[in-house]
């Protein structure tokens, strides 16, 4: 079998660009969008981006505006407090599954993730910085083999990533995450508990600073 017939569906790729979109703060929350400007930017057809769109938008992380644009949603004070719950009961969980199941492999590829993260910070790539940070903690979630909690840890972040975004660019790197190398340590030793409370204080650092944000009205 050769590499073409092994590609991913059309409508599956377009639909992962336009999330990652989403998910690292390409699109800003509030500001809508005309589906032939996605159409260009994710060098797509008509169906794979109306199909996007669709799923997007079932899943809470596009709003339709009318006039053929779309807007990702702005986080309301209020849907702060419902993700945040939701985050802080289910990360944690997912964090403490895995904790038995991580293999020394799978912890030098999140020790190695990691490093991306701090190299992000460092150089002030933003975007690299997002995108590592969420490949650290999926990483991980993943490892967890709890198929219904990993759907709505995503389903999560969908929702509350474009905001992350918004606030690093107010705040600066000071609120990038500090807590991994904890989550690592509590891995190594496998420490199930030691490394759920990390996730969970991890989690907590970056909702105080989006509730922060949002009650400066930014």
């Amino acid at each position: 079998m050769d590499a073409d017939s092994r590609k991913i569906p059309s409508h599956e790729v377009t639909y992962a660009r336009l999330r990652d979109m989403i998910l690292f703060g390409h699109l800003a929350p509030g500001a809508p969008v005309t589906i032939q400007g996605l159409i260009a930017d994710l060098g797509a057809g008509m169906t794979p981006v109306r199909e996007a769109i669709r799923r997007l938008t079932a899943e809470g992380a596009l709003l339709p505006q009318g006039n053929r644009r779309v807007a990702v949603p702005e986080l309301s004070a209020e849907m702060l407090e419902q993700v945040a719950f939701a985050r802080l009961a289910i990360e944690p969980k997912l964090a403490e599954l895995a904790a038995p199941r991580l293999t020394p492999a799978q912890i030098d590829r999140l020790e190695a993730i990691d490093g991306a993260v701090n190299r992000a910070i460092d150089a002030g790539k933003l975007p690299d910085y997002l995108a590592a940070n969420h490949a650290f903690h999926f990483a991980l979630y993943e490892a967890a083999e709890a198929p219904v909690l990993l759907d709505l840890a995503r389903s999560l972040w969908l929702r509350a990533g474009p905001s992350l975004r918004a606030v690093i660019d107010r705040y600066g790197r000071e609120v990038a995450p500090d807590l991994h190398r904890e989550a690592l340590a509590a891995m190594r030793a496998g420490d199930a508990g030691a490394l759920a409370e990390a996730i969970r204080r991890d989690i907590q650092q970056g909702l105080d600073h989006v509730r922060q944000a949002l009650a400066e009205g930014h």
